[in-house]
């Protein structure tokens, strides 16, 4: 049975399992985990009564788990997923979707050579930054996107770490180790904010777009054994300090580990990130033990305000973390939704908010719940 405190379910969709949840006005997208169902398009205007507007497909062999909008334009990911398809081509469909009733492929962008397509990104109706596989390349890099003209996408720029480049004579370094993976870029002002899997995460000087230039880095690996999922800085100050926050994702461990959980920085001198603060789910982690996968931290809502974040927790379902402080974040509310027919346990994979302050949170199994929170 779901358990909430300062929070209240207004609804739940009952669709395919997925990876990203994205609200424009008042229009939901969700990105689906596994072919065929590639992207669900539906009118919430009244979040207790969804409509699904419509469906989009990928063909078997590749997903497209991932979905951002912005002025009328789609963008969706290309990535391979097991076997099939081999002509089809990772990359990123770019859809209009001034009707969201009636989407209309703008084009289907490909990274080109043999490699996985993108991942996860980040759009802001201009440009988009992406983490490409690339031609030459082991593993994902950073790629910027300019989508000015849709139906013609132009590289602006790309940065990866020294050593990924081997087609350009680089030594590869890893052999050892996991190998390099950009698993996603986040953009604010002129900065960006990168999470690079077992690599730890990056800030980068965008100024000049063409030219990214590193600030700083900082890794948790191999000390610790999860991958960073998401650097996402904080809009504005708190307690007068520049904060980002790093999640750790619960998979692909090192060695068997109790669950992940999220890290804050001070980043007020981003040459020298500090962490000053963690947060886990109080009572998940009671003595170190191992534990399976996805029982612990995954993704922060990418847009919110004020200082309370919502996060996806894998099994522990939304958490609502108030970082007024950021020394000392504390839970301020949950939302633990029930466990999808035919599985073990929750798996909250995303979570987001829209301009009313609903939230909502995808299990990457089954559904999305509309959620209300510090109901009246």
């Amino acid at each position: 049975m779901s358990r909430a405190w300062n929070t209240r379910r207004i609804n739940h969709v009952d669709c395919d399992g997925g990876g990203q949840v994205w609200v424009d006005g008042t229009t939901m997208y969700v990105s689906h985990m596994r072919p065929p169902e590639g992207t669900s398009i539906y009118d919430v205007a009244d979040p207790a009564n969804p409509k699904l507007l419509a469906t989009l497909a990928v063909p078997m062999g590749w997903h497209s788990h991932k979905v951002r909008v912005k002025d009328g334009i789609m963008v969706v990911n290309y990535e391979k997923f097991r076997e099939g398809a081999p002509e089809f081509g990772g990359g990123l469909g770019i859809y209009d979707v001034s009707n969201p009733a009636k989407p209309k492929l703008i084009t289907h962008w490909k990274t080109g050579g043999e490699g996985g397509g993108v991942h996860r990104y980040d759009f802001d109706g201009r440009y988009a930054y992406i983490s490409p596989t690339a031609p030459g390349y082991v593993g994902n890099i950073v790629m910027i996107l300019d989508l000015l003209n849709p139906a013609k996408p132009e590289e602006v720029g790309r940065w990866w770490i020294p050593g990924q480049h081997v087609a350009g004579g680089e030594e590869y370094l890893w052999d050892d180790f996991v190998r390099p993976r950009c698993h996603h870029p986040l953009r604010e002002g002129n900065r960006l904010y990168v999470s690079y899997w077992h690599h730890g995460m990056f800030i980068l000087d965008i100024e000049d777009m063409s030219r990214p230039k590193l600030i700083s880095g900082v890794n948790s690996s191999p000390a610790h054994p999860h991958p960073t999922h998401t650097a996402m800085p904080v809009p504005g100050l708190l307690k007068g300090r520049k904060i980002m926050v790093v999640a750790d994702e619960d998979v692909a461990k090192l060695r068997p580990s109790p669950p992940s959980f999220t890290w804050f920085y001070d980043i007020t001198d981003e040459q020298q990130p500090m962490p000053i603060s963690t947060f886990q789910v109080a009572g998940l982690d009671p003595d170190g033990a191992p534990q399976p996968a996805m029982m612990g931290c995954h993704q922060p809502s990418e847009r919110f305000t004020g200082s309370i974040l919502p996060f996806a927790w894998f099994a522990q379902g939304l958490r609502l973390i108030d970082i007024a402080d950021p020394f000392a974040p504390k839970e301020v509310g949950f939302f633990e939704p029930d466990t999808p027919a035919g599985c073990e346990r929750p798996s909250s994979n995303d979570v987001t908010m829209d301009d009313r302050g609903l939230v909502y949170l995808l299990d990457r199994q089954r559904g999305v719940d509309i959620i209300e929170c510090f109901p009246s």
